[in-house]
């Protein structure tokens, strides 16, 4: 299956998303975003798509609304307890999404809140836990894997050995945070990358700013 749109070109943003998506906390540049929804489209043909790190919903919007348009389902990973860099003191820390009864992170009353404003509910399917404890029985097949979850190096890793096993032959595996310059950026998501282009498992589709894009093979 081909891309119906060169994506080394920069999308023009969905015009039916269901909510400004500016009003949701993230950290998805416009065009990833847009770039996630033309993918979820296309693999709405291929089997569900699944994302992890879903945060306060941002990327759940594009691809919650190309499932719904697809009649498709997007399954959203994530435990809500925040990544390394969300924790008090650290660069990305919102102190919005502290639970101060629990003294920890909480991203997940946003997160669904934001599904509800969006009206995915019925195409949006919330997983809270821990990566590795989602994927532990996981045997459904995959259109699309979105990983953006925790970017240490471990944390990257548990995702891709998770998730990519499941996608489909001709589906996608979107990797967020690429920075081949360790002077851009942490380099979790770049390792893994590199690792799915050596598995021989994958093809590189195209680089739309941070976001790459690969097609699984075989």
């Amino acid at each position: 299956m081909e891309i119906s749109h060169t994506l080394e070109q920069p999308l023009a943003l969905p015009e039916d998303l269901p909510v400004d998506i500016d009003s949701i906390k993230g950290f998805l540049d416009p065009q990833e975003g847009a770039t996630l929804y033309r993918l979820a489209a296309e693999a709405g043909e291929l089997g569900p798509c699944l994302e992890v790190g879903s945060y306060c919903g941002k990327s759940t919007v594009y691809l919650g609304s190309a499932c719904k348009l697809m009649r498709n389902t997007l399954f959203a990973v994530d435990h809500h307890r925040g990544s390394e860099e969300h924790q008090p003191g650290e660069e990305y820390h919102d102190r919005d999404l502290f639970d101060e009864r629990s003294q920890l992170m909480d991203s997940f009353h946003h997160f669904r809140s934001n599904m509800r404003a969006a009206d995915l509910e019925e195409f949006v399917v919330p997983i809270v836990a821990p990566s590795a404890v989602a994927a532990r029985h996981w045997s459904t097949p995959l259109g699309l894997v979105f990983i953006d979850g925790g970017h240490s190096l471990d944390a990257a890793m548990t995702d891709y050995r998770s998730w990519s096993r499941h996608i489909v032959p001709g589906g996608y595996l979107a990797i967020h945070d690429i920075f081949p310059d360790p002077a851009d950026g942490g380099q979790a998501p770049y390792e893994i990358y590199k690792l799915a282009l050596a598995s021989a498992q994958f093809e590189l589709v195209a680089m739309v700013k941070t976001l790459g894009i690969l097609r699984r093979i075989q």
